[in-house]
């Protein structure tokens, strides 16, 4: 009994054991997408309020705006860039809670409305995008305060007779000749104080950090002092605390301008971590490994197996391809022709005729002609093909 050689086992995981090895993974994912949901929920609720004078959280301002009241000055929140422009004027401050949310076109059209007012505009902890359009002249430092209780040194009378104070943040570089800067860190101010142009009033303060203006903050060193004198030198302030839903911001900004930048290094890990985790649990690449199978299987077995998905399939040329393949594999070596000429037919055909004495118009359409039309035609050419194998091997 002839036993086919026993094949290699076929590497492609099953869809079990790619659920088996991946499920690790995705359990972790879960986890961690569910502690980011979670984490997100909880800061966003601690964040409720933050600087706005409405709100008694500790991140709130409402202890400063009641301070103002006291003293006569009124508060009054706005939301949109256009109301803060519009409520630009000699006897007004006008506060921006955080400049870095407004786009280009929101600083601009703000700048515009302030600076030729008369009123003082109050920009909080402004950054790089911002500080430049809004306060001409400044221009925020990279490195920020590693302090954040500084002395005033300077001459702006608010800041002296308010002592120290929490301004430590951001600091910031100044070009104005006679703009007061304050509260210096490493030779940089952290509050800067600049006029309006010659001939006209008002000024523009720029604060290096938010923290004076907290609830839970304000009755420390001098913050209660600086803030009073800052925001309370006209009889009406404007609260302006970006939003999202201003419309004037929708048209400059995409969604990945919306996204905060914590969240974009956290995606951009997470995806890195997912690599490394392929990597690790990706099949290794290299050779295949052959494996004993638990049975034998008849050569004949596997021949008719192949042949019925041959029949399934309709698959005539293909089998007629693998039965000439095969009859001129065997038949080149019988006929002294290297096995690298055995499918060239002005190599095979010519040492068939001189062996066999048979025109080569008879042997070139059995072993390259075209394929059968049916399954009787294909019994044929397998009946001619056995016939000539015998036929060379006993002549």
């Amino acid at each position: 009994m002839t036993e086919a050689t026993l094949p290699s086992t076929s590497a492609s995981p099953t869809v079990r054991q790619v659920w088996t090895r991946a499920r690790g993974v995705l359990f972790a994912l879960v986890i961690v997408l569910a502690a980011a949901v979670a984490i997100a929920m909880v800061r966003s609720g601690a964040q409720h309020g933050r600087l706005d004078p409405r709100s008694a959280d500790a991140s709130g301002s409402r202890a400063v705006s009641e301070l103002l009241a006291d003293r006569g000055v009124s508060t009054r929140v706005v939301t949109t860039s256009d109301e803060a422009a519009a409520a630009a004027g000699a006897d007004t401050t006008v506060l921006v809670a955080v400049p870095d949310l407004l786009t280009a076109d929101q600083q601009t059209r703000l700048r515009s409305a302030t600076e030729g007012s008369g009123g003082r505009t109050v920009l909080v902890a402004p950054g790089a995008p911002s500080v430049g359009t809004l306060a001409p002249g400044v221009s925020a430092d990279p490195a920020p305060s590693y302090d954040s209780t500084l002395a005033p040194d300077c001459a702006l009378p608010d800041a002296r007779r308010a002592g120290d104070a929490n301004t430590g943040g951001h600091r910031y570089h100044v070009t104005v000749s006679d703009a007061d800067s304050c509260y210096p860190s490493g030779g940089l101010p952290t509050l800067v104080r600049v006029p309006a142009a010659e001939g006209r009033d008002g000024d523009t303060v720029v604060l290096g950090s938010p923290g004076l203006l907290y609830n839970d903050r304000l009755d420390e060193h001098g913050n209660a002092s600086l803030a009073l004198q800052l925001l309370g030198s006209r009889p009406h302030l404007v609260w302006y605390l970006p939003s999202l839903s201003d419309d004037t911001a929708g048209g400059d900004r995409s969604f990945f301008d919306l996204i905060p930048s914590g969240w974009l290094w956290g995606t951009l890990q997470l995806a890195f971590a997912c690599v490394l985790a392929a990597f690790w649990r990706a099949r290794r690449l290299g050779p295949l490994v052959p494996e004993r199978l638990p049975v034998a299987i008849r050569a004949s077995e596997s021949v008719e197996g192949r042949a019925r998905l041959y029949r399934k399939a309709n698959a005539r040329e293909r089998a007629a391809s693998a039965l000439r393949s095969a009859t001129r594999t065997r038949l080149a070596p019988l006929i002294g022709v290297s096995p690298a000429q055995a499918h060239a037919p002005e190599s095979l055909i010519p040492a068939l005729t001189t062996r066999l004495h048979t025109p080569g118009l008879e042997l070139h359409p059995l072993l390259f002609g075209p394929p059968p039309g049916d399954d009787a035609a294909l019994i044929a050419l397998a009946d001619q093909l056995d016939a000539l194998e015998r036929e060379v091997r006993t002549s």
